[in-house]
Order: structure tokens, then sequence, then C-alpha cells
């Protein structure tokens, strides 16, 4: 069974705040559902004007105007504002330059790829990789003789660093080329010195160095490699690990960064893993000792319901507040001007993002439990079954799994272990609030909280996804004997589903992924506690829609699956009838093929194998007055040309073709010990 792994060309935390789908492609479609095309010509004329102060005016705006304006956005950048203020980066006066940043980190932070891509593409990176050395001289002399400079020249010295990191760590989350040329700037310990000097630097800014490095060492060697020969990086992150964020004084919105750095550090260190001696840390169990014991308080801490109320009130509360003009010709706007309302917005955000964060780190901690190795397959491939035929085991899903996964660091504990632990906080973070989807006719009424919402559920279902596969690969008889438990996560899950709905469309994929992921939560389910879940026929029909429904081949199998732990009900005879149907009508013929596709279609062919493959189940009459023998005969020169036309050379195609000749294997077999029972 696949479980949830990281990939590099997918943001493991996307900083992109304000979701546009929903929006109509074009300048055009940006013009008219933008409220700020006048302001526009203004902005891109002053930019290019030969009087600085207007230059910085202009940079200053662009920040203001993107605020949680997507159209704006779009429209700005249209008019090629990014590569027109990656031209600021360079100009003659420092307060440009430093504005210029901020606009540029402002417009990653709510653009997400597309303009990150621009940005690289239009060599962002040559003019940032000047500023390193600058920021690490200064803030070298601030740290050694902090009243050498005046605090505003400080406070400007150390948003700037932050607004240079946030741009970096984004553009490592573009793509592997930007990736890479990050890499070649060596940041590791520019970053690291953020976090060595934590106490004599503002939160803000060390939080941004800790997930720049959060990002960068996520499965890239590179940076992974340069972290781990300094032993006085890795002490530095353990002592932030555990510290929770105590050691961090303040309130409100510090007390969330605090807790956010805590969060990342874990991150980092499992990303570093396995830590090399002699470093203490290289004694741990990581996971146990360290991760557990910081993340699931975490998690744990929050009502997503209640999180969603307080916005929505304080969002009433903002309407009756006087209007505050962010941006006006005369003077130069503050881009940190902001209402009590809007910080404590931004505080509930800063909460669940670090909510979101732990989820993610937890869903590696949950991914690397131990799978069947190579060799062990390999082994049970050349072993005899106990009877002809049978498929004993739940079949393996190699072709789910990512050929890009890495190779994972020393096992896990159990998930036996922790799962009572992660249960009731996952279960109770995949339920959705009034404010986790856009609504279907339009945008949130808050995208930052919608984004940051719907983030957690679909984050807390990996952890559940991949906890109930690595269950289900390595059964636990007393996970197994809990019923109850299972047939409440079944429910909850449905619950969640239910809650999540079905409407599509631009703005919507984040319902769509709920389900994507859900199903795999509920084939691992089925497996832990086969034949223990009572069939819904709404359900089952569900199941039935979305299998027809997708194009993607992975959810397939999940639903596929789903669908053949509900047949081995004992009791539901009616429900196995129509599930087993239901596979039937997915295999091929002698000259027809499979209407779902080959890998769908080999995994309905081996639910079919083994939930029949014992006659004395109850069931067993849907077989025998089916004439399901007839049809799988009639279906095995089909089955052949299908596993024949695999091809290897494509991405998991060596995987699929090994699993396709096992099952066209077992399906002659199972003919062959089907007829010999001459039932």
């Amino acid at each position: 069974m696949g479980k949830s792994q990281k990939k590099r060309n997918m943001r493991r935390h996307n900083p992109m705040r304000v979701p546009d789908s929903h929006l109509p492609k074009g300048l055009a479609s940006a013009s008219s559902s933008s409220s700020k095309t006048g302001a526009i010509l203004p902005i891109i004329q002053k930019i290019e004007s030969l009087d600085p102060q207007e230059r910085k005016w202009a940079c200053v705006a662009v920040s203001s105007l993107i605020y949680n304006d997507p159209s704006t956005r779009r429209l700005l950048q249209g008019k090629n504002i990014v590569g027109t203020l990656i031209g600021c980066l360079t100009d003659s006066e420092e307060e440009v330059v430093v504005e210029a940043v901020g606009a540029l980190r402002n417009l990653c932070i709510d653009g997400g790829y597309d303009i990150c891509a621009e940005m690289y593409n239009k060599q962002i990176i040559a003019p940032l990789q000047t500023f390193i050395p600058k920021i690490s001289s200064t803030l070298s002399q601030y740290i050694e003789a902090p009243k050498t400079a005046p605090e505003n020249a400080q406070k400007v010295v150390y948003e700037f660093a932050d607004n240079v990191i946030t741009i970096l760590w984004c553009l490592s989350e573009t793509s592997n080329k930007a990736l890479n040329a990050v890499n070649q700037l060596a940041l590791m310990n520019f970053l690291m010195a953020f976090l060595t000097y934590r106490d004599k630097l503002p939160l803000a800014t060390v939080t941004s160095a800790a997930q720049c490095l959060y990002v960068l060492t996520d499965d890239n060697q590179p940076a992974i490699d340069e972290v781990r020969i300094n032993f006085s990086h890795i002490s530095c992150l353990l002592d932030i690990a555990k510290s929770h964020g105590a050691d961090v004084n303040g309130k409100g919105k510090s007390e969330e960064r605090a807790a956010t750095l805590s969060v990342l550090a874990s991150g980092i260190l499992r990303n570093l893993a396995p830590i090399p001696p002699p470093s203490a840390a290289a004694h741990l169990d990581l996971d146990k000792d360290v991760l557990l014991p910081i993340l699931v308080p975490v998690i744990s801490s929050v009502s997503l319901l209640e999180a969603s109320g307080a916005v929505q009130q304080l969002l009433h509360n903002k309407r009756e507040e006087p209007s505050i003009e962010r941006a006006s010709a005369g003077h130069a706007p503050k881009s940190d001007h902001k209402s009590e309302t809007e910080l404590e917005l931004e505080r509930i955000e800063t909460k669940l993002r670090s909510i979101q964060l732990a989820l993610e780190i937890l869903t590696g901690v949950c991914a690397t439990l131990p799978d069947p190795d190579e060799a062990g397959e390999d082994e049970r491939d050349d072993e005899p079954e106990e009877a002809e035929g049978a498929v004993d085991e739940p079949p393996a899903d190699d072709e789910m799994a990512l050929d890009e996964a890495p190779q994972p660091p020393p096992p896990a504990p159990q998930s036996s272990s922790f799962l009572p632990t992660l249960l009731e906080p996952l279960l109770s973070l995949i339920q959705p609030t009034p404010l986790s989807f856009p609504p279907p006719d339009g945008p949130s009424p808050h995208p930052p909280t919608t984004s940051v919402l719907s983030a957690i559920h679909t984050a807390a279902l990996e952890c559940l996804n991949n906890a109930f596969l690595s269950l289900a690969a390595h059964p636990s008889p007393a996970v197994a004997a809990d019923v109850v438990a299972g047939r409440r996560v079944w429910d909850e899950v449905w619950r969640a589903l239910g809650a999540a709905g079905t409407q599509g469309g631009p703005g919507q994929e984040r319902r769509m992924e709920m389900w994507e992921i859900a199903v795999g939560v509920l084939w691992g389910v089925g497996v832990v506690w086969s034949g223990l879940i009572v069939p819904q026929e709404e359900q089952v029909q569900i199941l039935i829609q979305l299998c027809d429904s997708k194009s993607d081949a992975a959810v397939r199998v999940k639903c596929i699956g789903t669908l053949e732990s509900l047949a081995q009900h004992p009791e539901s005879i009616d429900a196995n009838r129509v599930i087993s149907a239901y596979f039937l009508s997915l295999l091929p013929t002698s000259t027809a093929p499979s209407p779902a596709g080959t890998e769908p279609m080999l995994q309905a062919l081996s639910a079919i194998i083994d939930i029949y493959s014992d006659e004395n189940k109850v069931y067993d009459v849907n077989f025998r007055q089916g004439k399901y023998l007839d049809v799988l005969t009639g279906a095995v020169e089909g089955v052949r040309k299908a596993v024949k036309a695999i091809d290897r050379k494509k991405e998991g195609g060596r995987e699929l073709r090994r699993r396709g000749e096992e099952v066209r294997d077992n399906l002659v077999e199972f003919i062959k010990y089907r007829r010999q029972l001459g039932l």
C-alpha cells in the first residue's frame, strides 16, 4: 500500500496564503475583478521615476495593493512588476532596495509558484546573492556591539534579512532548478547563525531562518550534509526543539512564533536523521524522545471550530472599523501598519500554521514506519501458496509507491505504540469548519484562514493514511482487537467527507483532495479490521462513483481496495454481490480492454481472487450463482494482453509489470482451483 511521501516537486509547507484558482485567467478578467485598477498606472510610472522617494513609495504601494487581493496581484504581474522590482534590487538608493525586497517577498507569499518561478527566470538569485555577506557583516556588528546602531536602523536590517530569507525559502520550493541555484549559495551557516544568536535577534527573523532551513534540508542532500558536519548546529537545533518556546518571553504572536520555532527545529532534526555521532542526538530515538512529546501537544492545542468562530467574529468587527487607506500618493505607507483586528487574525493564522507544520512532520513519522523490503517481497513471491491460487495477504501495491521516495531513517516506533495518542487530535483536525473551504459562488471571506484550515484537514488525513496503511502492512493484534476504535475512525472519516461535500470547480480543489486522501485512510482501516466494518449501501455507491469519476489510477486503486475490505464482511451478502459485480465490470475481455485502466483492473482482479479464496465464506454463494468463474475465464486473455502492454520504461512501469505478471499467474491458478472444487 502506498504511503504519502514527501517529494521535492510538491510543497510541504506552503507559504502561499491566498488561493486564487477560482479567478478566471487573463489580464482582462484580472482588470475587471480588481477594485484597484486605477492605482496600477501611477505605481508603474512612479517605480521608474528619477525621484528615489517616488520609487520607494511605489515599491511599498505594491505590497499594500496585493494584500489578500489576487486580482490586483495578477494585474500587476501582467505589467511586469516582478521584473521591475528585481531591477530595483540594484537601485542606488538603499531605501528603494529595502522596499523592493519587501514587495518581492510579499509577492512570493501571496502569489505562490507562478510568481516564484518568474522571479527565478528573471535572475533574482544574482542580486540576492550579493545581500548575504552584507547581512552577515551587519548582523555580526549588531550582535557584538548592539548599541552601535540606532534601534530603527537595526529594525530595517532585521526586516531586510527576514525578507531576503523568505524569498530564498519560497524559491527553494519552486523547482529543482531553483533549489540547485539556492544550494550554490551555501546558506546553512548563514541561516544557522540566526538560530544560534536567537536570544539577540527578533523572533520573526529567526523563525524565517528556521523555515528556510526546514525547506532546504527536506530531502536535499547538499544542505543536509552541510548542517550535519557541524555538531554545534545539531546541539542548537536540539535545544530549540526541546525548549517548546519556553525560552522566549512574550505574549500573543511572539508566543505563537516561539512554538513554531520549536516545531521547525524538530522538523529540521528529522530531515537530518540519522544524526551522526559523536553528537548526543545520535543516541536518541528522535521520533519517540523528541518529536512526539513536542508535536502531539501542538496538534492538540486548538479547536478548529473555535478558531473558525473567532475569525468570523473578528471579520464582523473589522467591517465595523473605520477604513484605513493603505497607500496614497501623498506619503509612503507603512507595510506593517495593521489594526488590532488584523494582528489578531494573523496571530490565529500563525497558530494554525504551526499545527499544519507539526502535522506535516508527523506525516513523515508515520510514513517511515517499516515497509516490507524488496527482499521480503521477493521471498514471498517464491514461496508456495498454502492453497492453490489462494491469496491470503492484502495485495502488495508497489505501483503506488513513489519512485523518488527517499530512503527512510532508522525505524520509528511501531504505529500501535503512539497511535492512541495521535488518534483523538487527528480525528478532530479532519473535521471541516464553516471557513475550511470557499463558498461555491466566490472566494472565502478570509482566504488565509481558509487556506490553512483546509491544509490542516488534508495533513491530518495524511497522518491517518500513513498510520493505518502501516498497520495494514504490519498487523498489530492489539489494534485489530479494538473493533470499536476501527469503526469509530471509519465513521469519523465519513463524517468529515460529508461535511466537506463534493463541490467541484475552480477554488474547490481542496475538497477533492480531502476525498482522495481519505479513501486511503478508509482502505487502511478496512484492511486492519478486515471483514469487521459493516458496509453501508450509500457508502458503497459513493466509493463506486468516486472510482468511476477519477482518472488518477492511484485514487481508483484506493477505492477498489476499500471496497474489497467491505465485500469481506461475512453477513453482508448483498453488498458483496454489488461490489463483486462492479469489480467484474472492470475486467477486460479477449476483445476489449478494461474501462478502468490496467492498474485499477489488476487491483480489482486481485480483490476478486482474495475475496473468494475461501469457498466456505457465506458470501461465496454470489460467486457460484453469478457464474463468476466463467467471467474470470473469459478475462484471462485480456489480462495477458494488458500485462504484456505495460511499458517497463515508463515511471513505475517495472514494478507495475511485475505486479501484473503476479496477478495474471494468480488468476490462472485461481481458476484451476475453483474448477477443482466443482462447486
